[in-house]
């Protein structure tokens, strides 16, 4: 068998060239994860160095196995907000070792590996109403264009009362970003196929030409040893009473990211049945949880698919063959890290922004005459947003639908799931770091 019928080109209408231009552009929008997520672990005491390796490994393993198991074009390596929750909230502010939290992270896998073994994670996931899982991808759409607008440096930190603000446009950074993005836009409605790829080249190499980018100083390097950080976990210090709300919350931080991931991308990817479901969902969960066990014991936190997949997807990437080239990539990074990850955020912030632009389209298959459906889609949408985490806008979708449709005599429309995962979202703020 060949890998063109194993991922079905024919039937998804795709093809080896295409594939593999959706993995690269998938790869190079979220290799940003290779330098931030060590850096954002440093504060929790694990080595930079080792964390780096750690964090490839991982996202080899984790897209690695959803490319060949789930056939699905989604990168996985460790999430953002997850990493900072660990840093900063168990270690800095509750006091564990990060050996405890990782702990954390591998009993969270372990569950999620039995739940979804078990069809519960499958059945949970079909119970959520279409508006949800529409406002999931426009929701995630509207986080990544705000998320590349500040790579952009086009917005930044306000103050007081007016918490963003308009960024020094002036700068050649920010001009020669603006630039990118419209250089992208251009290739995009002239159908160039790689228009977000050459945005993205173009403008590294625009800052390596007028000197704000300097060359790297060696192309090949040999990754740092993850002796000190593999299969540091601390059971025994994560099996308390006092420990078991960090468990929750990374439980249900890690349930709802992967949840409006997957049915974010999925969604756009045109790859929901007239259900709206996610055929064989449960695969990519299983990806999902192993990934997770996976990274507890590398040393660093929970994986799972990312949303920068869209770059990827809107390339064209259809199968699991694109993701077998992003692990590609990841694993030539633990070698050539200094090239790889020399694409600044300037270059890919206007690829999330284009991405963000094309996922919105989601939110015309909401409901708009029916305020119980759409009050639950627009907080889950704004809340995603304008607290900057995807978690807290899921989880208030979840407890507003159910609330809303109790009070207004439609208890019936109610899945059974759907009480599960709104009981769920409110442990979820009963445990939340509140600051």
């Amino acid at each position: 068998m060949t890998l063109r019928s194993y991922f079905n080109f024919d039937t998804h209408q795709t093809s080896y060239r295409q594939e593999t231009l959706a993995g690269i552009t998938t790869f190079f929008t979220l290799s940003y994860i290779i330098i931030v997520n060590p850096a954002i672990l440093a504060a929790a005491g694990i080595p930079k160095g080792a964390s780096m390796t750690a964090t490839i490994l991982t996202s080899i393993f984790g897209t690695l196995l959803m490319g060949l198991y789930a056939k699905r074009p989604f990168a996985v390596a460790p999430y953002m907000g997850e990493n900072a929750f660990v840093a900063y909230t168990v270690v800095q502010t509750l006091g564990y070792s990060w050996q405890t939290a990782m702990a954390a992270i591998f009993i969270s896998g372990i569950l999620f590996t039995l739940i979804t073994i078990g069809g519960l994670r499958q059945w949970l996931a079909e119970a959520i109403p279409s508006s949800l899982k529409h406002s999931f991808s426009g929701g995630i759409g509207l986080f990544l264009a705000f998320l590349g607008l500040n790579d952009m440096g086009v917005v930044t930190l306000g103050v007081p009362g007016a918490p963003v603000q308009l960024g020094n446009i002036a700068q050649l950074p920010v001009l020669l970003s603006l630039g990118g993005l419209l250089l992208t836009a251009v290739l995009l409605i002239q159908r160039v196929t790689g228009a977000i790829l050459a945005g993205m080249v173009v403008t590294t190499a625009a800052f390596l030409l007028t000197g704000l980018l300097p060359l790297p100083a060696t192309a090949f390097s040999m990754p740092p040893s993850i002796e000190p950080i593999f299969m540091k976990i601390d059971l025994q210090g994560a099996l308390t009473w006092g420990f078991a709300s960090v468990i929750i919350s990374v439980l249900v931080m890690d349930f709802v990211d992967t949840m409006g991931t997957l049915f974010g991308l999925s969604s756009r990817a045109n790859l929901l049945d007239k259900n709206d479901n996610l055929p064989e969902i449960e695969k990519p969960m299983m990806v999902d949880a192993l990934s997770t066990i996976a990274a507890s014991l590398f040393g660093t936190t929970t994986a799972g698919v990312y949303i920068e997949s869209a770059a990827g997807i809107e390339q064209g990437g259809k199968t699991g063959f694109t993701a077998l080239v992003v692990a590609a990539l990841f694993a030539l990074a633990l070698f050539f890290s200094p090239v790889l990850t020399i694409v600044p955020p300037f270059a890919y912030g206007p690829a999330l922004v284009v991405v963000g632009m094309f996922m919105l389209q989601s939110v015309t298959k909401m409901d708009f005459t029916d305020y119980s459906e759409l009050l639950p889609a627009f907080l889950t949408i704004t809340l995603m947003i304008f607290t900057f985490n995807i978690g807290v806008g899921i989880t208030a979708g979840f407890i507003a639908y159910v609330v809303l449709k109790l009070f207004t005599g439609r208890i019936r429309e109610v899945r059974g799931g759907m009480w599960i995962l709104a009981g769920l979202s409110f442990t979820f703020y009963l445990f939340y770091p509140y600051h």
